[in-house]
């Protein structure tokens, strides 16, 4: 398939520069591919589409201040962008400039931070060995900036706000943005409806915004991004499918996971590894069976992703139907509940 076949046109007026309040007052587009319907609701309306006993799956991951602007030797500004730990003290990062940081280069953040570029990664960024005394996780949470995608030009009065209510596992460079319209109350509501609410951690990095550079998309590699599956929430979907309820994934790094560890229908893996999961339209879930997601950007492996879902003419007329009704676009825009499996009418 090609790059163009997965483009549409977006009003840059509609992408959504500030989260509504409250969280789930957002809208929410109801998708049924199987009827080919589309209708228009509000996500604090979500309940009305559930029934008690499906599952819904949460990607917990916290998005970490992973921007740090600093300073080589010469006195030249620098940025570091934080994407993948890989030990204590170095990681696989974005750099700026690009071109006048090379090996063997460092950089200072104040007195208590500074890292040299040790090497090359095969995405164009840097691994970088940070020296610090105290604990980084602190010195980060002081010196650090929280990142917010690029098409978003105004700043947070308060940074939780792109934070998930329920978040727990530090690791992320970006947000798990479908995860943002909920609020502690509503999922407070639908566990005493009857819905399981379960959490599987997936750091979002490269893999999820990298932007795709090829024709045919069949081409494009994924970044390798880290992700965990609990033993309760493994036992959880077990139970949900064999008793014939529903597994809806929040968001697209939650169905990545969940397929990435995918055993067969039934289950999924326990434990933690890495993947490099590339979901695009020919490829047969084994676990999910609806999904929880926001609009996503034009020619996007995520646009791909739900694509693959619901089929891609159908998504692209929902797409269409969004732009004509004045949907938001992106982070902190508006929602869509795609099912391919109604247990009720």
């Amino acid at each position: 398939m090609l790059l163009s076949d997965f483009d549409y046109e977006l009003p840059e007026e509609l992408i959504a520069q500030r989260p509504i309040e409250p969280r789930n007052f957002s809208r929410l587009m109801i998708l049924n591919p199987a009827r080919q319907t589309i209708a228009h609701e509000h996500f604090y309306d979500l309940k009305k589409f559930l029934t008690a006993g499906d599952t819904l799956i949460f990607n917990d991951t916290r998005v970490i201040p992973a921007r740090l602007i600093g300073y080589k030797s010469t006195g030249a500004r620098a940025e570091i962008f934080l994407l993948r730990r890989l030990d204590a003290t170095t990681w696989e990062t974005l750099v700026k400039p690009g071109r006048k940081i090379t090996e063997g280069a460092e950089i200072f953040f104040g007195n208590e931070l500074s890292c040299k570029i040790i090497g090359r990664t095969d995405f164009g960024g840097r691994v970088v060995q940070f020296k610090f005394n105290g604990v980084f996780e602190e010195i980060l949470d002081r010196l650090g900036e929280t990142p917010l995608p690029p098409y978003i030009h105004e700043k947070l009065d308060d940074s939780e706000r792109y934070q998930t209510v329920y978040n727990r596992e530090r690791g992320s460079a970006a947000a798990p943005t479908a995860g943002l319209h909920f609020t502690a109350e509503q999922m407070r509501e639908l566990k005493n409806f009857g819905v399981n609410l379960g959490f599987v951690t997936l750091h979002v990095g490269l893999g999820t915004f990298r932007p795709v550079q090829v024709d045919n998309i069949e081409q494009h590699e994924m970044h390798e991004e880290y992700f965990s599956i609990p033993q309760e929430t493994a036992d959880l979907i077990h139970e949900t499918k064999g008793r014939g309820g529903r597994i809806i994934a929040v968001g697209t790094t939650s169905i990545r996971t969940l397929e990435a560890a995918a055993l067969n229908k039934n289950s999924v893996a326990i434990g933690s590894s890495s993947t490099k999961i590339f979901i695009y339209p020919g490829y047969e879930f084994k676990i999910v069976d609806a999904l929880i997601t926001n609009f996503h950007l034009p020619k996007s492996t995520l646009l791909m992703l739900v694509s693959a879902f619901a089929g891609r003419e159908f998504i692209l007329q929902a797409y269409r139907e969004a732009v004509k009704e004045r949907y938001r676009f992106f982070s902190f825009g508006d929602a869509m509940f795609i099912t391919n499996r109604i247990l009720t009418d």
